[in-house]
């Protein structure tokens, strides 16, 4: 029978490794696995790189991360918070951690191509930019493109709203930026979700990440 629930954040982690790259859903604190992320923090990891789509709202799961020194390099697309200076701005301006700024769509489409094993894709996106430095272009119709190469992860943690045993995830309207997309990204998916029904409850239609994608999931209640 196949059964994918854990009954526990720590044994949903298990084989989580120092150096690992984590791939973290949801859009600021929207659709973020809060306890999947806490739940590394007590890991104690360490040079973790995080891919996500904001760095740190200021205080929430990954500023918690960050101040444990678990976070080597950042990949995310808004490394600010929305009020004051963050953690993630006091470390990267002494230098305790790495940044990779990548235009928004560009990061949901690397992300992507991760998923789906393509090599890479040529964006308009950043052209001419500091961001392009170092990356192939080309001339495409007169315009010029950047080569952006795919982001995979060693570990991605989701967010979703129901499940059933299988791992067949439903999400909460934005709640599901980016957590399908990194579903599919690692070899090691992890999902937390708010309650675990019976296998049948969800109706085929309204399942955005089918099982295949999921190997483990814990119901958290929230």
């Amino acid at each position: 029978m196949i059964d994918k629930q854990v009954n526990s954040v720590a044994e949903a982690l298990q084989g989580a490794r120092d150096g690992d790259v984590v791939l973290v859903g949801g859009f600021g604190t929207s659709g973020r696995p809060e306890q999947l992320v806490r739940g590394l923090t007590e890991l104690g990891l360490r040079d973790l790189t995080l891919v996500a789509n904001n760095a740190t709202t200021g205080t929430d799961s990954i500023a918690e991360l960050m101040s444990a020194g678990c976070v080597r390099k950042v990949v995310c697309s808004f490394p600010r918070g929305l009020y004051g200076t963050t953690i993630f701005e006091q470390l990267y301006r002494a230098g305790k951690i790495e940044l990779e700024l990548v235009p928004q769509g560009t990061l949901a489409e690397r992300i992507r191509a991760g998923a789906a094993g393509i090599g890479g894709f040529f964006t308009k996106t950043a052209a001419g930019t500091e961001l392009a430095k170092g990356k192939e272009t080309r001339i495409i119709d007169g315009e010029q493109y950047v080569l952006e190469k795919p982001i995979k992860g060693d570990i991605a943690l989701i967010k979703a709203k129901l499940g059933d045993r299988w791992g067949n995830l439903t999400y909460h309207r934005g709640a599901r930026i980016n957590n399908p997309t990194m579903a599919g990204a690692a070899p090691l998916c992890i999902a937390q979700v708010r309650s675990i029904v019976e296998v049948g409850a969800l109706d085929p239609e309204v399942v955005i990440t089918p099982s295949i994608f999921v190997h483990r999931l814990v119901e958290v209640g929230v």
